[in-house]
């Protein structure tokens, strides 16, 4: 049985300077937190969702296939096709919380929150649109980041396994039609720098 523990978010935000989107989480799962990146569930859809919203290939994950020759994937390589991906489709990721008592992966069990920082991005890039990935992300946004920043924030149905409710391709559906903006001839997608 899993026992409160106080953890720290431990790895950094992604944005540049030119990020419109900011779409957040609530606090990464014991995979994610082990990987030291955004999402390191396997099962956890969030990665193929993004990819099918902007149209682009999945990053791949440690071990996979990757390039022209196929050579598997370091974690480090991993990391970085997904970053990547975000900025250059104008995205900045980020979890709500920066440390909490948690058990496990449980967004359930959360308490006593420190919210992040969330300066550090709103402050560099003009952020205009923000999303809850999951309901209690957008709880969370709504308490404690909300008022700070001035935005408010849309609840997109939530990308991990335990929302099997929604296959992949229902999520990608869903977020395709929440993050599409119109940026005139062609209708280019969220912060896409064509």
């Amino acid at each position: 049985m899993a026992v409160y523990q106080h953890i720290e978010h431990g790895f950094e935000p992604v944005f540049d300077a030119r990020a419109r989107i900011l779409i957040v989480g609530s606090f990464p799962s014991v995979l994610s937190r082990a990987n030291s990146f955004y999402y390191g569930n396997p099962q956890n859809r969030f990665w193929r969702v993004i990819a099918a919203v902007v149209g682009e290939p999945v990053p791949p994950r440690e071990g996979e296939p990757q390039g022209p020759k196929g050579t598997p994937a370091t974690l480090a390589e991993s990391i970085g096709a997904k970053r990547r991906l975000l900025i250059e489709h104008g995205i900045a990721l980020w979890d709500v919380i920066e440390s909490c008592d948690i058990k496990g992966s449980s967004d359930a069990s959360i308490k006593n929150v420190v919210p992040a920082r969330i300066e550090r991005i709103t402050r560099a890039a003009p952020i205009e649109r923000v999303f809850a990935n999951g309901a209690t992300a957008g709880r969370l946004w709504h308490r404690y980041l909300e008022g700070r920043t001035g935005l408010a924030a849309e609840v997109l149905p939530s990308t991990s396994p335990a929302n099997a409710s929604w296959s992949t391709e229902r999520l990608v559906e869903r977020w395709t039609a929440a993050l599409a903006v119109s940026d005139g001839p062609g209708g280019a997608r969220p912060g896409c720098r064509r």
